[in-house]
């Protein structure tokens, strides 16, 4: 073939390929050594926020391993990249798979990674075509770019040449003083120990207060009303400080006398009571007698178990009954009338005391015959030796004993076995 041939055929292709649908230069041809895709590869689109030198046909990779190629670049409404990636269709990925950017060397070419989730996330799901991964679960790694930039600004403006003189000036400052900073540095350590060993007990005290302050909360409105109240107190304490600084002061003095006077009296304080040791030492002996005086006491000159026998006084006042330690008391001294209820047994010679129903109504006033006159005892009844059947006779009449009596009853003679006394009667004693 003819050069001028060889020309023609070449500028046929040429013509023939630039007519072609879809033709963007050479991202349109393939190039030898790409990933192998298979028969059924499926698409995903992954976003981004920086896609860094990302460009077409670059590679996908799982575990380093070629698995597919970038085939769209596109930049979203919200100023993001979405990247739309082909992966061989055997390649299988979770649904909450992650993409990164990385790079394959220092200064190699950029590539698209897929990973299954990390931080303890387990995988779910499968990635199938038209998945999309959010920018939540993408991420790019550090250019050297940025590393250099930022090394630059340490090394040109960063306070690196301060660096050696902080340096110097801390050497000089620890320079014979290590012992010290070891020291410093181990009471250090213990300190944070035990703050680690008491976190329980700082939570419980940090939740207290937290308690507090929520009740304190709760009662804002108390404590305000208590603050706004105890406004005009403290104003009238205020008013009052002066007359409070005398009452401190005068009390001071007053602690001072006090004072001088108790170091004065102490001695003869101590005597005194010395000498009251004895006295009341008998008093507390004398503590039984006096508590049993006691009885006497407001019903002297009768003991109070004879207060039934005595004679009440009519308080005017009240129309109630008094008893003062000046009343009278009746005495009975007639044997006639107390010994109305006994009759003497025949038989045995005692006493014997009347059952009730054999007592007339008589019994017990004065002129009445004594001695249960009249009265024959029943079976059972005083002693329990006597028999019925028969009168028992009455006791004599005992007031011919009595020296100038005229007879029973009579009122003129003296008391028994003594003489007469004018004024005193027998049935009565003042």
């Amino acid at each position: 073939m003819t050069t001028s041939l060889r020309r023609a055929a070449a500028l046929a292709s040429a013509a023939v390929l630039l007519s072609g649908c879809g033709f963007r230069g050479a991202y349109s041809i393939d190039l030898p050594g790409g990933a192998d895709t298979g028969d059924d590869p499926y698409s995903v689109q992954i976003q981004f926020t920086d896609v860094l030198d990302l460009v077409p046909q670059s590679g996908v990779r799982v575990a380093d391993v070629p698995v597919g190629k970038v085939t769209d670049i596109q930049l979203g409404d919200d100023w993001t990249a979405l990247v739309t990636v082909e992966v061989d269709g055997d390649v299988d990925l979770p649904a909450n798979a992650v993409a990164m950017i990385q790079q394959t060397s220092l200064l190699g070419e950029k590539f698209v990674e897929l990973a299954a989730p990390g931080g303890g996330e387990a995988p779910s799901g499968r990635l199938e075509d038209g998945s999309l991964i959010t920018l939540d679960r993408t991420n790019r790694n550090v250019e050297v770019e940025e590393v250099l930039g930022a090394l630059s600004l340490v090394l040109n403006g960063g306070g690196l040449a301060q660096l050696q003189t902080i340096t110097a000036e801390l050497g000089d400052a620890l320079e014979g003083r290590e012992d010290a900073v070891r020291n410093t540095l181990d009471q250090l350590d213990t300190f944070i120990g035990g703050l680690d060993d008491q976190r329980a007990e700082i939570n419980r005290a940090l939740d207290s207060v937290d308690a507090l302050a929520a009740t304190l909360a709760q009662g804002t409105g108390t404590l305000t009303t208590a603050l706004d109240t105890i406004g005009p107190g403290l104003a009238v304490l205020e008013d009052q400080r002066g007359l409070l600084v005398s009452m401190l002061q005068s009390l001071a003095q007053l602690g001072d006398v006090g004072t001088r006077v108790i170091n004065e009296t102490g001695a003869d304080t101590v005597a005194n009571l010395q000498d009251l040791q004895p006295i009341l030492s008998q008093l507390a002996a004398a503590g039984p007698d006096l508590a049993g005086s006691l009885d006497l006491l407001l019903t002297y000159p009768f003991p109070a178990s004879s207060l039934t026998a005595l004679q009440y006084r009519t308080d005017q006042r009240t129309g109630g009954y008094a008893l003062f330690s000046n009343m009278t008391a009746d005495l009975n001294l007639d044997l006639t009338e107390l010994f109305c209820r006994y009759v003497v047994d025949q038989t045995t010679g005692a006493l014997v005391l009347l059952d009730p129903a054999q007592v007339t109504d008589a019994c017990g006033v004065p002129g009445s015959p004594g001695g249960g006159a009249g009265t024959t005892p029943t079976q059972g009844s005083g002693g329990g030796g006597s028999s019925g059947g028969f009168t028992l006779p009455t006791l004599p009449d005992l007031t011919a004993l009595v020296p100038g009596t005229a007879g029973t009853g009579s009122t003129d003679g003296g008391l028994l076995g003594l003489p007469a006394v004018p004024g005193l009667t027998t049935g009565a004693g003042q």
